[in-house]
């Protein structure tokens, strides 16, 4: 939630705090605020045990993470953790770092060759004006 908020802008919260409350003022407003803080995660956590309770002992490892579309999707359609479409071993394949530094990539085992190999004969090089030849099954 506060990933975003850097150590500088912490410290500048805080001297605005103490500015604009004082700091006689301050602890008993943070006391309040942890207090209300408290209150609400507690009812949130009732509520999420209430519905859980309502909906019966079939949903009892509900968790309402599932509901996130791309958790929900991951779930429902391509089956949870499993892998039906192949994706883990392309995923284990790839190696993004040599990619970007420009170095051949590394060898995962048992992952597929997933380069493809130059043809044995590229053939003559293009005149200046010559259009390279056109493969309508590539496209």
């Amino acid at each position: 939630m506060f990933s975003d908020i850097g150590p500088l802008e912490v410290v500048a919260l805080a001297v605005m705090a103490i500015v604009i409350f004082g700091p006689d003022k301050l602890p008993k407003l943070i006391q309040d605020t942890m207090g209300f803080v408290r209150k609400v995660r507690s009812f949130a956590d009732s509520a999420k045990e209430d519905i859980r309770s309502e909906l019966g002992p079939e949903f009892k490892d509900f968790e309402f993470t599932d509901l996130h579309p791309k958790t929900f999707v991951r779930k429902q359609l391509m089956g949870g953790d499993e892998d039906p479409l192949g994706f883990k071993e392309l995923k284990d394949g790839l190696d993004i770092k040599s990619v970007l530094n420009d170095e051949p990539p590394a060898r995962v085992a048992g992952a597929a060759n997933l380069t493809k190999t130059a043809p044995a004969e590229a053939g003559a090089p293009l005149a200046a004006d010559e259009r390279p030849p056109f493969d309508l099954d590539a496209t």
